[in-house]
């Protein structure tokens, strides 16, 4: 094990459950502190956010298995194409390989000589990392990335949500407000710590682009509220 400690590992579900949890937080908060602005009531404030909670969950759970199923589909077409030109032609790919090597650094006499030991290990996969920068930890998860997407989006959203079960009805707006930008702190500072990267500049852009929708959301309820 590497003692560097690195986190490229993480990136995969990170990212998916990163963006599911700010979508989650956001995206239920805006609407919860929209329908509050227009003046709904109790009840049809949690149907709306209950609504939302659903719906998103489902929706960030398919739309992440249908995009990265969309990548692992271009990298093994990819991979396809490759192995049919090893195929082909095997002493061309060679020096593709070779060629590559060299630009990296790697003096011409040595770089062949890595190329002929690579290709004899396995072709394939030295085309695939040379070539396309294919490697197991940039491979493709649809599944993984859907439930972590998912689960992330369902957590996020519980949050605002609660804050509206709980607080009395004179508070609600400010309770969604503050517990969605609780959350979004602690998202920031979580999701950067399980990659390893700095905190402050994590939070500040979660907080200023959640804080950002939120406030639109919140004129357009209230506009709508009025004109109602």
């Amino acid at each position: 094990m590497p003692r560097e400690g690195h986190f490229i590992t993480r990136t995969g579900w990170l990212r998916a459950a990163t963006l599911g949890a700010n979508d989650g937080i956001v995206s239920t908060g805006s609407l919860l502190v929209g329908v509050v602005a227009a003046g709904m009531d109790r009840s049809g404030i949690l149907l709306a956010g209950l609504a939302g909670l659903t719906a998103g969950a489902f929706s960030m759970a398919a739309g992440e298995y249908v995009s990265v199923s969309a990548q692992a589909d271009v990298q093994n077409a990819d991979l396809e194409r490759e192995r049919i030109a090893l195929e082909e032609d095997a002493e061309y790919e060679l020096q593709e390989l070779a060629e590559g090597l060299e630009a990296r650094g790697v003096s011409a006499t040595l770089a062949m000589q890595v190329a002929h030991e690579m290709t004899e290990h396995d072709a394939l996969d030295a085309h695939a990392r040379e070539e396309l920068g294919l490697t197991d930890l940039s491979g493709s998860r649809p599944l993984e990335a859907a439930l972590a997407s998912a689960f992330a989006f369902a957590i996020g959203a519980g949050l605002p949500l609660l804050s509206v079960i709980l607080a009395p009805t004179v508070w609600r707006s400010l309770a969604v407000v503050a517990v969605s930008h609780l959350a979004l702190i602690l998202l920031g500072a979580v999701g950067a710590r399980l990659g390893g990267t700095p905190v402050w500049p994590a939070i500040l852009r979660v907080v200023f682009w959640g804080a950002l929708a939120m406030a639109v959301t919140a004129a357009v309820g209230r506009l709508f509220g009025v004109m109602l």
